[in-house]
């Protein structure tokens, strides 16, 4: 972790100060590494009746096929209850299902037991991400996708779609353009919080221009290899993962082993596979472990999770490489953060001082987002 000289470093909810309990989905099945299996489970709870499609769904006290709720905000899925719902599946969007486990999920408010709306509200192509995840060396994840992983505290860099209005405390980015003689931008900010964030979830700030130019070099590293977005990383020749064996149709068992650099499912084989890729880990979850477990692992049979491919896509083989490669250069940028010592701090002292903290608690809350009607439960326009 970098290294600080002070013990005054502002929290990162003053810093960003809006934030939103993460997504709750109350049953599984909604939420899936593939596509086309979500629309094959969708079909199949609306051809079922009864107590068939009771059973299938897996109601709670937050939803059952009788829970009347709005249309999550952006997306089109029907709005009538669940009992009597006809009419294709709505499209499935890409998601955050684990540390570096991106998944597909039904974007349907009846499915769902707590959505937070809010944040759909302001997903779109600019918006990130970040969410706590109690690690040690991996406090904080980034993503571009909406996360729904069952930790802590999410954090959207933009309070409004369109990357409008940061979700920083008033006057930051002023107060640090003062102190810095150059003005950061909201992922410059973003940036310096993933390479500087300490385990207690304060972020040390400096004023010094030189040592925050490579901060948020090393945080701009970081914030493109955890959302893969554009160009694909890779490694040096000679370091790129290649699939030596076939993988098998259907595989039951994944291991490691550490002398050949080489992962194992079943017979199948990949490798070169670093020991820092494979001992990677958030939370006390080895990532490459759970990723596969995501999509190994058997399902209760008779339910709608157990509907899944019938053999191992070559899709999820490109994403366990790319998967493979990112954590392999995650440890390098990790290295680079250690060796980041921050000097010539900006403390929370100086910014409650200059009157930025602490953020008023309008920041806190949502902006309000109402520049399109909502379709609420059984088609009836929700009031905003």
């Amino acid at each position: 972790m970098p290294s600080v000289t002070h013990d005054d470093a502002p929290p990162l909810a003053d810093l960003m100060p809006w934030s939103v309990a993460p997504l709750r989905l109350g049953r599984t099945w909604p939420m899936a590494p593939d596509a086309p299996s979500l629309r094959a489970r969708w079909d199949t709870l609306l051809t079922a009746e009864g107590p068939d499609r009771e059973r299938l769904f897996e109601a709670t006290r937050a939803r059952t096929l009788r829970s009347a709720v709005a249309q999550l905000p952006g997306r089109s899925s029907g709005t009538e209850r669940l009992a009597r719902a006809e009419g294709p599946c709505a499209e499935p969007v890409r998601v955050l299902a684990a540390a570096f486990d991106e998944q597909w999920l039904i974007p349907d408010h009846r499915l769902l037991d707590a959505a937070r709306p809010e944040l759909w509200r302001v997903a779109d192509a600019r918006q990130m991400f970040t969410v706590e995840t109690g690690d040690a060396d991996t406090p904080l994840l980034a993503t571009s996708h909406l996360p729904v992983l069952r930790t802590g505290r999410v954090r959207p860099l933009y309070r409004r779609p369109g990357g409008a209005e940061p979700n920083l405390a008033p006057g930051l980015l002023d107060h640090l353009a003062a102190r810095l003689g150059v003005r950061p931008s909201a992922p410059d900010v973003l940036a310096w919080i993933l390479a500087t964030v300490r385990p207690d979830l304060t972020v040390p700030l400096t004023e010094d221009p030189v040592l925050w130019a490579a901060g948020v070099d090393v945080g701009r590293r970081t914030l493109w290899l955890m959302l893969r977005d554009g160009e694909r990383p890779r490694l040096p020749g000679g370091r790129r993962p290649y699939v030596r064996a076939p993988l098998p149709g259907r595989p039951v068992a994944v291991r490691y082993d550490r002398d050949e650099e080489t992962l194992y499912l079943d017979e199948g084989r990949i490798s070169p596979v670093p020991p820092e890729a494979w001992d990677h880990e958030v939370a006390g979850v080895r990532v490459l472990e759970s990723w596969c477990a995501a999509r190994i692992a058997p399902a209760e049979p008779g339910t709608l999770a157990a509907v899944r491919p019938a053999a191992w896509p070559q899709g999820w083989t490109s994403e366990l490489l790319e998967l493979i490669t990112v954590l392999a250069l995650l440890a390098e940028a990790r290295a680079r953060r250690a060796g980041l010592r921050v000097v010539r701090t900006v403390t929370a002292t100086a910014l409650r001082q200059a009157g930025v903290l602490p953020a008023p608690e309008s920041s806190r809350r949502p902006a309000s987002v109402l520049d399109h009607q909502e379709e609420g439960p059984d088609g009836q326009f929700a009031l905003l």
